[in-house]
């Protein structure tokens, strides 16, 4: 089987954000520029328990390609049916395990971060998705750690069950998402395994990524947050170009909202209005825009204001 993941290149890589990496969002990125998506974090239980809404979460653009199914989950038995639910679906190269999320209720279900504090656990759920996956690939998400920093035992644990690559967040759970980003940890996690190891954590710009890259000799770098309100990112990295013209953050801007009409239906235009939040930022005359979009729910006036104001 063709390996459809190149690491002989640095890849860029779209985080899993809830609420944020839907289909419409990551088709953006990945035309222009992206070499992996990555679903929104899928719950096991809501998978298993054959949640419609999980089942919609997980259906992907004809573009993302090769594209990769994340999941969160602490049972083993309950991640077993899972992964199988998912062999059965088409289209999805890989499935990767969620455990890195800070969030407190994932936290408290035993998932997500919560198993950086037991690795022997960590390695039971991973093993278990590893086992039973019938996809290309299987890897996992971490952080460095949950309160106390130990980036190389988890690498190491991670590395044990045979995943074909890690994305590391830098920061611990307590760290959430304000702490410093600690490429130090990073660069150890690199140096202690021989899988590939991609950085994540605060990478906001064209020269952040290469100097991430070039100190934690990262195989590639994971944008997430950054990417919201400024998915050119992807274009920047892929192209090798500072500075994104106007035009063509209106066409990505233009290109979003239609993704986002097409996925959710006339429910749409006002779903992107939290999107226009964040791409008006910066902008002459935002707060008015923001004001006057907020009252719109008919998607051909929207599209007039997003050519209008971009």
């Amino acid at each position: 089987m063709k390996n459809k993941i190149d690491f002989s290149q640095p890849l860029v890589v779209l985080a899993p954000l809830a609420g944020y990496t839907d289909l419409p969002f990551r088709a953006v990125v990945k035309k222009f520029g992206a070499d992996l998506t990555i679903s929104e974090m899928i719950s096991s239980n809501a998978l298993v328990y054959k949640s419609e809404k999980t089942r919609k979460m997980i259906e992907k653009s004809p573009s993302e390609d090769p594209y990769i199914v994340q999941i969160a989950g602490n049972n083993k038995d309950i991640v077993r049916d899972a992964v199988e639910i998912l062999n059965d679906i088409d289209g999805i190269d890989g499935i990767d395990l969620n455990c890195g999320c800070p969030a407190p209720k994932v936290f408290s279900h035993g998932s997500g971060s919560n198993l950086l504090g037991d690795l022997k656990k960590l390695e039971e759920i991973l093993s278990t998705v590893k086992k039973y996956n019938k996809k290309q690939y299987t890897t996992a998400k971490v952080r460095i750690g949950v309160n106390e920093k130990i980036p190389v035992d988890i690498a190491k644990a991670v590395e044990s069950c045979g995943v074909d690559f890690v994305s590391v967040h830098g920061r611990t759970r307590a760290g959430k998402y304000k702490a410093p980003v600690d490429y130090d940890a990073i660069r150890l996690m690199k140096e202690a395994v021989s899988i590939p190891v991609i950085a994540n954590g605060d990478i906001k710009s064209y020269d952040k990524a290469r100097e991430v890259l070039e100190y934690t000799k990262a195989d590639g770098v994971m944008i997430g947050r950054a990417a919201i309100g400024n998915p050119w990112i992807f274009y920047q990295l892929k192209y090798g170009v500072e500075n994104i013209d106007q035009d063509k953050k209106r066409e990505i801007i233009l290109e979003h909202y239609d993704e986002v009409l097409k996925f959710h239906g006339i429910h749409g235009a006002v779903m992107f209005r939290k999107l226009l939040h964040s791409y008006s930022k910066g902008y002459k005359g935002a707060a008015e825009f923001r004001d006057i979009i907020n009252r719109i729910s008919d998607e051909k006036v929207m599209r007039d204001m997003i050519e209008n104001f971009f």
